[in-house]
């Protein structure tokens, strides 16, 4: 039986950190997340891709608001439009890979609990950076919640409330069924309540792990900037994670090894994924994505498996 591997991609690979996000450095790095991605495929398995959109609906949101000739249009529509744009730019460069109509874009809508208290505390950073005194202007005239962050600057904070459910997920499953490469659940997924949209933005980590619970998947491929998970960052005794346990990731989270604002939702969406019938969780750099999933090759990122196949473990 064929596998199948979600991965989740971060806005970042499609506009990467100093960049404006321009057609073209979208499309060279779209071509860079296909190659990678083609590589998994050709190592057997079936693939859905779901990804971030935090830089591109920031810059939307600001490009909306800059004229009163158009009415702006809600958060959750934003996210809708980056799903088309986003959606597209890997299609075509999967396709120009592997041929016409192998990848399919799939517009996604995401149910969450009116209740969630993640609506009354936002914290889901979307667009770019500000300067301490632009961020505080742009706060008091737009009503916007901001906060430091990653000691880059300032950013606009939104509510992200945890994913309920996939409303085409049927759909989205016999696409994959049929040997299609989907792409879902772009930018979490369009957030809805009770019908209504949702003033809100979707982790793309969490929505790619209750993507690959609902759909039965075996590996989960988070994709990051960095090619190992590390322990100690930053600090001396700084080391590198290669393959390591459920719990043993458990332990380190629970430590503090892994903080909410980095490292520490992946692995929480891993965990999670993990406990729920899950065989694998790969966490690393696109050029290692098909090393590490295979478990082939000298040089591999961190694998978090739910028990160990192996003797061999840790960093």
């Amino acid at each position: 039986m064929t596998k199948t591997a979600v991965v989740a991609l971060g806005g970042n690979a499609l506009t990467r950190v100093g960049q404006s996000g321009t057609c073209d450095e979208m499309l060279a790095n779209a071509a860079a997340m296909a190659s990678a991605v083609h590589a998994v495929i050709e190592a057997g398995w079936r693939v859905v891709i779901v990804h971030g959109n935090g830089p591109q609906v920031g810059n939307l949101a600001l490009q909306q608001e800059s004229t009163a000739m158009v009415p702006a249009q809600p958060l959750p529509l934003l996210s809708a439009m980056t799903q088309g744009l986003l959606g597209s730019l890997l299609a075509r460069a999967i396709d120009l890979l592997r041929g016409p109509g192998t990848a399919v874009a799939l517009v996604t809508h995401v149910t969450v609990d009116p209740a969630d208290p993640a609506f009354g505390a936002p914290s889901k950073p979307i667009g770019p950076f500000f300067e301490p005194a632009e961020a505080r202007r742009l706060a008091e005239a737009r009503g916007w919640v901001v906060q430091p962050d990653s000691g880059r600057g300032y950013r606009r904070v939104v509510a992200s409330p945890e994913p309920a459910g996939v409303v085409e997920i049927d759909a989205l499953r016999a696409l994959v069924d049929a040997g299609h490469l989907v792409i879902a659940g772009g930018g979490g997924g369009i957030p809805i309540h009770g019908g209504s949209l949702a003033d809100a933005v979707i982790d793309k980590d969490r929505a790619a792990g209750l993507i690959a619970r609902l759909l039965g998947a075996q590996a989960l491929l988070l994709v990051t900037a960095v090619d190992r998970v590390m322990l100690d960052y930053g600090q001396p005794t700084q080391s590198a994670l290669s393959t390591i346990t459920a719990a043993d990731a458990a332990r380190y989270l629970a430590e503090g090894q892994f903080p909410p604002g980095s490292m520490g939702p992946k692995i929480e969406a891993a965990l999670r994924f993990l406990d729920q019938g899950g065989e694998l969780t790969v966490i690393t750099s696109p050029g290692l994505l098909a090393a590490t999933l295979t478990g082939a090759g000298a040089r591999s990122g961190t694998r978090i498996e739910r028990a160990l196949a192996h003797a061999e473990r840790g960093r």
